[in-house]
């Protein structure tokens, strides 16, 4: 790119302004920071802005894909709407906020899975009232019997006890991630994510695990109102319209997973926790003689309302009506 610069100066041409765009992929923003970093304007385009054929079967190599994204590109340039948006670029400390509390998410995956793992390999010899996350579960392993009274198999055991140090080492790791945390926050209680996250552990129900991602992987971010929060979380519907037809798809889907099953689960904890909140007595009345079909449909919308009044209690300070709260 420099080098076609460098010969459109020898050739006479005064260059301006360059700009480059590129799709969001598995590289993330380094390279977007890095042109910028050295004057070139740099965008990335999210995939799923840029309109493309419908038809079953279409053309698709790499030379007609940049064909497209140079088409849409030059209008967004122009100021035209609906071509395609971009995505914001992170900075590299913005990224590693969110490091944590998704390596957390991951370990607590493999703790799951080790211990279903060992459960059913006890299953398969009639051993149903062992639990293997206690802290003394690996003194125990040599007192279980088999239903026939013999102990278990030697690989059987051995197999026990290398789970067993995998889900320690698992169980040390989260350990570590959660007291790094507290850590942080009580050295620098007043900073921008740290606050957000001190306000909303204050909401009865809402723990840090769930306030830490959704500060980090929405609302610390700079959105442009709700209906651009709820969008980002993939809380909005998919309507379907066509002539007469009209009907609804349900989620869109197309926001951040993660921010989508947390705020689901939160709803269903907030009606538990704040049951004489506004949004609690607001579903209760929607939902009131309803299928259960429909309290899942309305537990979305719940989940949607109650993220937007999260993200405006943590940016203007507007307390949602009838919230209990902690003691600072």
């Amino acid at each position: 790119m420099l080098r076609w610069r460098d010969e459109a100066v020898k050739a006479g041409h005064k260059i301006e302004r360059i700009a480059i765009a590129f799709e969001a992929g598995r590289d993330g923003f380094w390279l977007a920071r890095w042109l910028r970093a050295r004057g070139i304007e740099a965008y990335v385009i999210h995939p799923a802005s840029v309109a493309v054929s419908r038809e079953h079967r279409r053309a698709k190599t790499d030379r007609l894909d940049t064909e497209l994204l140079k088409r849409v590109f030059l209008g967004w340039l122009r100021g035209e709407p609906d071509h395609c948006s971009m995505s914001a670029i992170p900075t590299p400390e913005q990224e590693d906020a969110k490091r944590p509390n998704r390596e957390r998410e991951n370990l607590v995956g493999q703790r799951t899975r080790i211990v279903n793992r060992m459960k059913a390999c006890l299953i398969r010899f009639g051993i149903r009232n062992f639990k293997p996350t206690l802290r003394k579960a690996p003194e125990g392993l040599e007192a279980l019997r088999t239903p026939e009274g013999a102990p278990l198999p030697p690989n059987t055991r051995a197999e026990m006890r290398r789970d067993m140090a995998r889900l320690r080492f698992v169980q040390d790791q989260i350990k570590e991630i959660e007291a790094t945390r507290l850590q942080q926050l009580e050295q620098a209680p007043a900073e921008g994510p740290h606050a957000m996250i001190r306000l909303l552990t204050r909401v009865t129900g809402v723990g840090i695990e769930t306030a830490d991602m959704l500060v980090n992987e929405i609302l610390a971010r700079n959105l442009r109102d709700q209906k651009a929060v709820a969008r980002y979380a993939g809380l909005t519907g998919s309507p379907d319209e066509s002539g007469k037809r009209s009907r609804e798809k349900g989620l869109s889907r197309a926001g951040n997973a993660r921010v989508r099953r947390g705020m689901i689960q939160l709803a269903w904890r907030f009606l538990i926790f704040q049951k004489e909140s506004a949004l609690a007595q607001w579903y209760r009345v929607a939902t009131t003689d309803a299928r259960g079909a429909i309290r899942k449909t309305m537990i979305v919308a719940l989940a949607r309302k109650l993220l937007i009044a999260l993200w405006r209690m943590v940016t203007i300070g507007e307390m949602p009506d009838g919230v209990a709260m902690r003691a600072t």
